[in-house]
């Protein structure tokens, strides 16, 4: 059964946005960057899941384009499955478009794939599977 993993954020400066959240009273527990993907994250735990600002590191980065056309804010909602190439199978089989033929790199280590939108409800939705 999938669970809830994180909701990811874009936003323009991790630095920046930190103090919201601060106040609040969430913390950043960690940072890391995803080469693949380039993306700078920062991870602030909510409850049994997470928050994750996103921060691109260059202009070529998918939340570079999406700061670009939708500005920050929402950039996709993050379910955790226990075998990814599963989730992906069943999704495309039955019609569902997603980003990616075969899951990618992601942060902590995870595999990920995302479904397109269209398929999901208009909301970019993450697959992830931890690796251990």
């Amino acid at each position: 059964m999938p669970v809830l993993d994180h909701i990811g954020i874009a936003v323009d400066s991790i630095d920046e946005q930190l103090g919201f959240y601060e106040a609040l009273g969430l913390a950043a527990e960690g940072f890391e960057e995803v080469d693949e993907q380039g993306v700078r994250v920062a991870f602030l735990p909510v409850g049994d899941s997470r928050l994750e600002l996103l921060e691109a590191t260059g202009p070529s980065s998918p939340i570079a384009r999406h700061l670009e056309r939708r500005g920050a804010g929402l950039h996709h909602i993050c379910l955790r499955v226990d075998d990814i190439r599963k989730a992906m199978d069943s999704l495309r089989v039955k019609g569902y478009q997603l980003l990616s033929e075969e899951p990618q790199q992601g942060a902590h280590g995870c595999l990920v794939c995302f479904v397109h939108p269209k398929s999901s409800g208009g909301v970019l939705l993450e697959l992830s599977q931890k690796m251990e």
